[in-house]
């Protein structure tokens, strides 16, 4: 069964929303973002995030600037008709139409979740093997590796020998290229394409049973009145004709 499919900018509320209970994470990215809310027959699915690295070196590698190369951060959905890999094409094409510069997008599947990249490869993207492993120390009461933390051990060296520390498998990296330059560029990094692990289902994020039965946010609030206002006056013609 088709459904009408939309795909545009969202506020921060909407994006927040849709990570907080439909991504595995359960956390918003820490830097800048850009938010694309998506919508299946004028209901809201989700959001895809696109924003800066956690590292300010993610396109160093590929002699590209920081505001050449963008992170596909999260891609947040709820129980939904399309496909991802096609959700994601078009928010791609939209950041590359507002963000003229960009050259490269990155994304990540996190092998800690089972994820193996499936949306990616459905998307062909080019896949560059893993990235380095992940350390991370227990502070204030999680697992975590990022700018708090590392301000805080810059801070307090000693503090470093007294967390506990944990080693995470790598992720596999795949990249986009956004012109035909950049795919001249990344082509012969090409890996072959890894295999999902065991029965895990890597094709999209995690999302959490009972979705949509959490209060809604402002922004989500906007979009059912919206759609209220729309049937109603669907209706009011109808009734006209």
């Amino acid at each position: 069964m088709s459904v009408n499919l939309k795909v545009a900018y969202c506020d921060y509320e909407a994006a927040k929303y849709a990570v907080l209970n439909w991504h595995y994470s359960n956390r918003m990215p820490k830097f800048k973002q850009s938010f694309l809310g998506v919508w299946e027959d004028e209901r809201f699915v989700g959001a895809v995030l696109f924003g800066r690295s956690a590292t300010p070196f993610l396109g160093d590698a590929y002699g590209l600037k920081t505001t050449e190369c963008i992170e596909l951060t999260r891609i947040a959905l709820r129980k939904h008709e399309t496909p991802v890999s096609r959700i994601v094409a078009i928010a791609i094409r939209m950041i590359k139409r507002s963000s003229p510069g960009l050259r490269l997008v990155v994304s990540y599947a996190d092998l800690n979740v089972g994820h193996h990249g499936g949306i990616y490869q459905a998307g062909n993207w080019v896949y560059v093997g893993g990235s380095a492993k992940v350390k991370q120390f227990f502070f204030r009461g999680s697992w975590r590796n990022d700018s708090s933390l590392m301000r805080f051990l810059k801070a307090n060296p000693a503090a470093k020998k007294t967390l506990n520390v944990r080693s995470l498998v790598a992720k596999h990296k795949y990249l986009y290229p956004l012109d035909e330059e950049m795919r001249l560029l990344i082509e012969p990094l090409r890996k072959p394409y890894p295999k999902r692990a065991g029965s895990l289902e890597s094709e999209a994020p995690e999302f959490h049973s009972g979705e949509g039965r959490a209060n809604r946010t402002p922004a989500l609030k906007h979009e059912e009145k919206k759609t209220k206002e729309k049937t109603h006056r669907r209706g009011r013609r109808r009734r006209a004709a």
